[in-house]
């Protein structure tokens, strides 16, 4: 047995780790040379570290842990299904229980007429089957030139060759080649950073507008499809303006474009909905589904498909795509078993009519703080805007993301996970989290950005650009 249990010291363990371990989204060296944090075991909202530090964990893990750590009846579900069918496919005309009882639930959940489930093992998986999906499609309804998909800049739908291509992140760009053809980036929604004088009502149509101007561009026989995420999630969590999903909404209508919505973060009960999309009033034909779908106990992703795509895809042969582990029957499972835990313990209700509310009122208050340009919410994910002058947005003098890096090192001594995105930070703690949780999450937060905001005075640092 290979089992680390009762563990090595915390410097071997970061030894071995340096020795072998290859990081995503790491400088490998630099992580080197100043050592892993090394989690150990998690319950409810709160992880533990190799060195015995409690820590509140106000990121869900990635945005995924919806139900908290620790719940037996997942590890339970697993275990049994293991036993029973560890694992078959879903290729070759064959299927199993827990794919089907999912996919039967998925349907009910789902808005619309989104009512079938192509599996995948994680988000950026499914929009990789998004992609190929949306393009037989049009093949098969005899217009193979409708390839071209547009998305966002800075938005996320995972680092796979096609999902950091429909994904606006230019570092992840500046690798590998991408973003791979007949894949084009309009404006993101962001009105603080980009807003300038507009109100974010004119500044959410004038972006939604981006789209119809980029199909005019194109030529509408050519664009198979709109993706974007209800919330730009890791792009900072950029909650868009009012104005901006019903004219989204407006023009995919009215030029027979598909549109996707990435709910890989925003479904199972983030923002307060069953999906992001019932919050924002987004009618997608496919929706990417992955983390929350079984709060990160197991690896597991989708495309939910409306009917109309689902038939004309059905009726058209073979679609020569999948994965090995496609409705994988121990993922499925515990996927289910997470839903129940969602509805029957009314988890989303929670969010959207105790948990939102008190951290919207609690967070909204750090916009008073001398280092916060804006502090905003939705559901459970919120984000402040770290500035040197509140008045006029302004940047910081330094490289950006240098103060957020400083913020986000302070919360982690003060042990909160608290994310930065550049000079933003960000949090979307555990569904489960109780008002008490959300004063401590809240007050770690304010000391972090007290002590950031003392270090970066001292140093000369408040400065804008």
């Amino acid at each position: 047995m290979n089992m680390i249990t009762n563990h090595m010291p915390t410097a071997e363990l970061q030894a071995l780790d340096a020795a072998h371990h290859m990081h995503p989204f790491t400088d490998g060296a630099e992580l080197a040379a100043k050592g892993v944090r090394i989690i150990t075991k998690a319950s409810g909202v709160t992880l533990t570290d190799s060195e015995g530090y409690e820590i509140l964990d106000a990121m869900a893990g990635l945005w995924c842990v919806n139900i908290g750590y620790g719940r037996d009846e997942l590890s339970d579900v697993a275990a049994r299904q293991m036993k029973q069918l560890p694992y078959y496919n879903t290729f070759f005309q064959t299927s199993h229980v827990p794919a089907i009882a999912l996919s039967a639930r998925l349907a009910e959940l789902a808005p619309g007429d989104l009512n079938h489930v192509f599996y995948a093992g994680s988000g950026s998986e499914a929009n990789d089957t998004n992609m190929r999906l949306v393009r037989h499609y049009w093949a098969a309804k005899g217009k193979p030139d409708k390839k071209v998909i547009i998305s966002r800049h800075n938005a996320y739908h995972g680092s796979t060759m096609a999902g950091a291509s429909l994904g606006g992140m230019t570092p992840m760009h500046e690798q590998g080649g991408l973003p791979i053809p007949d894949v084009v980036h309009i404006g993101q929604p962001h009105w603080y950073a980009e807003g300038g004088d507009m109100s974010p009502e004119e500044f959410g149509l004038l972006r939604a507008r981006e789209l119809e101007a980029k199909i005019a561009e194109l030529g509408e026989d050519k664009v198979a499809a709109f993706i974007a995420e209800p919330v730009q999630g890791a792009g900072g969590v950029v909650i868009p303006p009012s104005t901006y999903w019903p004219e989204i909404q407006r023009i995919c209508d009215a030029h027979e474009i598909l549109l996707i919505a990435d709910e890989v973060i925003c479904g199972f009960g983030r923002t307060g909905n069953w999906f992001g999309s019932q919050t924002f009033g987004i009618r997608p034909d496919i929706m990417t589904i992955a983390k929350g779908l079984s709060s990160g106990y197991v690896p597991i992703g989708g495309s939910i498909v409306c009917d109309e795509v689902a038939n004309v895809v059905a009726n058209a042969g073979d679609f020569n795509h999948g994965y090995t582990y496609s409705g994988h029957p121990v993922a499925a499972a515990v996927a289910l078993e997470n839903l129940r835990i969602l509805e029957e313990e009314k988890i989303v209700d929670h969010v959207n009519d105790v948990a939102g509310p008190y951290l919207a009122e609690k967070w909204g208050q750090l916009a008073d703080h001398p280092l916060v340009g804006e502090a905003k919410s939705v559901g459970l994910m919120a984000t402040i805007a770290l500035t040197p002058d509140k008045s006029s947005r302004a940047n910081f003098a330094s490289e950006a993301g240098m103060i957020g890096l400083r913020c986000r090192e302070r919360c982690f001594a003060n042990q909160l996970v608290m994310r930065h995105v550049g000079d933003r930070m960000i949090i979307a703690p555990p569904l489960v989290i109780k008002p008490a949780e959300i004063d401590t999450l809240v007050e770690r937060a304010a000391r972090s950005l007290d002590e950031t905001y003392a270090s970066i005075k001292s140093d000369g640092l408040l400065k804008a650009a």
